[in-house]
């Protein structure tokens, strides 16, 4: 049985895809910067170590069999108003690949984002279509810089790899500011929403979507290693008709203000997951309705007071 490593193991998705790990008998081993506080079991078999520092080598066991890169600061329009956070990235990135290669760790799933795909003429993207040309934001430069690095690490250390681009990720464990747990937390309150954007169209992926395509990767490893997947729905929603399906889930009205874009941001994305499907067998079951009633549930049960 594979004994995995998950960086960013206290996060929304590190947390899901340890519990899901954990359930089917792999060995898991988590490192974050935070503890967990979302699973007790979790947070006892995550290290505490600062990934910017090559110092983590010495806090950890080294003898795994695959490291599932999850590590970042994840928030777009934060790291526009502080882009040395996106610096911390590819540092995170460029230590946990020298780990793999010290300690002769031959396989390495990297977590990017569709953020690289950029603001273009098209909605739907594939995995071919990112350029640095339409490099948005310093969140963007950092995925596509770990993004070289993985692949620079397999062709002059044997490092095999799998890049999966995640697209809105939302669902459980995740009581921060991104949109989904931010409007089920405003509504709740009674507190009025701000849509930054009204043609904003994006691609939201339920978490256990996401996680069932990464156990896929993890299990399949040698026939999918090397290549890069948008792991996503391939269905888009304007982030208004968002908001206005969480305030009808939790009937009530607040008010919808609509202000301009954020410098940064990525108005328009739809994934292609033609290449997923076909090659991982990926198929995401969650519709976005359901996904926010499933999301509305947890928060009710988890955060509300």
């Amino acid at each position: 049985m594979k004994k995995i490593l998950v960086t960013g193991s206290s996060g929304t998705i590190g947390t899901r895809l340890c519990e899901k790990l954990l359930e089917q008998g792999f060995v898991v081993k988590g490192i974050d910067v935070k503890e967990n506080k979302w699973n007790k079991h979790i947070n006892e078999i995550t290290t505490i170590a600062d990934l910017r520092k090559k110092d983590f080598f010495e806090k950890i066991d080294s003898d795994f069999d695959i490291v599932i890169n999850l590590a970042a600061n994840a928030r777009v329009y934060n790291l526009v108003v502080e882009p040395e956070l996106a610096l911390d990235n590819i540092k995170m990135v460029f230590n946990v690949l020298e780990f793999c290669r010290k300690n002769n760790i031959k396989k390495n799933v990297f977590a990017s984002s569709r953020e690289v795909y950029g603001n273009t003429q098209r909605d739907v993207s594939c995995e071919q279509d990112a350029r640095i040309d339409d490099c948005e934001s310093p969140y963007t430069a950092s995925k596509i810089a770990g993004e070289a690095l993985v692949q620079a690490y397999k062709r002059c250390y044997g490092i095999d790899f799998v890049i999966t681009r995640f697209s809105n990720v939302y669902g459980m464990y995740d009581d921060s500011d991104r949109v989904i747990p931010l409007f089920i937390k405003l509504t709740h309150q009674n507190k009025d929403l701000v849509v930054f954007g009204g043609e904003k169209l994006l691609d939201f992926t339920y978490i256990d979507d996401v996680i069932t395509g990464v156990i896929k990767i993890i299990k399949g490893f040698e026939e999918k290693k090397n290549e890069v997947y948008n792991l996503a729905t391939g269905e888009g929603i304007a982030i208004l008709d968002v908001a206005k399906i969480i305030q009808k889930e939790m009937n009530n009205e607040t008010k919808i203000t609509i202000e301009d874009n954020r410098k940064g941001e990525v108005v328009r994305f739809i994934a292609d997951n033609s290449k997923a499907k076909e090659k991982l067998k990926f198929e995401p079951k969650i519709k976005i309705k359901e996904g926010i009633q499933k999301s509305i549930k947890w928060y009710k049960e988890n955060i509300e007071n």
